[in-house]
């Protein structure tokens, strides 16, 4: 068992780390979709925001180990793609990056901008760094807007998945499903 990438395929860090994160964060859309419903009467008015905000800050400190895996890590071989699918690739991927660390940041604020901490799983709080009162909601369309193109851009990365799979049979997502030694 491979912990580091290799040539042939990903390893446990980056594919944990991959399928973890993806369904955390189809999780943590639903569970935002869902909020979006609550009454103040409802018994998770509070708590379902609470949740989603700590899910959230460990998603940040997930997504930030990461990147910084994947900058030492060394990626696959995929000489099996074309040129046009290799930049397509990159742009997705990297465009994934700045996608969720720009949502989870707008998150943040969201819940920030008004002096206040968030108290992670109640072990932790982290202070709000900027504030300006008044800006909650702005931050929260755009939370809600970045959230629906996040997920867009999952059902493309899924779509492409399938077709370098299904369609031109390829080793593209066997090497996020096992291990290649």
């Amino acid at each position: 068992m491979n912990y580091r990438n290799t040539k042939n395929g990903y390893g446990l860090v980056a594919r944990v780390l991959h399928w973890g994160m993806a369904l955390a964060i189809f999780g943590m859309f639903a569970l935002g979709y869902w909020m979006m419903t609550l009454t103040y009467v409802s018994p998770y008015y509070k708590s379902a925001p609470d949740l989603h905000r700590s899910i959230g800050l460990v998603l940040l400190a997930l997504l930030l180990f990461r990147f910084v895996w994947k900058l030492f890590n060394k990626a696959p071989d995929t000489s099996d793609l074309t040129p046009l699918e290799h930049k397509g690739s990159s742009l997705l991927h990297w465009g994934f990056y700045a996608l969720l660390l720009t949502v989870m940041i707008v998150g943040y604020f969201i819940s920030t901008l008004d002096g206040r901490s968030i108290s992670v799983f109640g072990l932790f709080d982290v202070p709000s760094v900027y504030t300006q009162k008044g800006m909650e909601k702005l931050a929260g369309k755009l939370h809600w807007i970045l959230a629906y193109l996040t997920i867009a851009l999952a059902a493309l990365h899924a779509g492409a998945a399938l077709w370098h799979h299904f369609i031109k049979k390829d080793n593209v997502l066997k090497r996020m499903l096992k291990d290649q030694t």
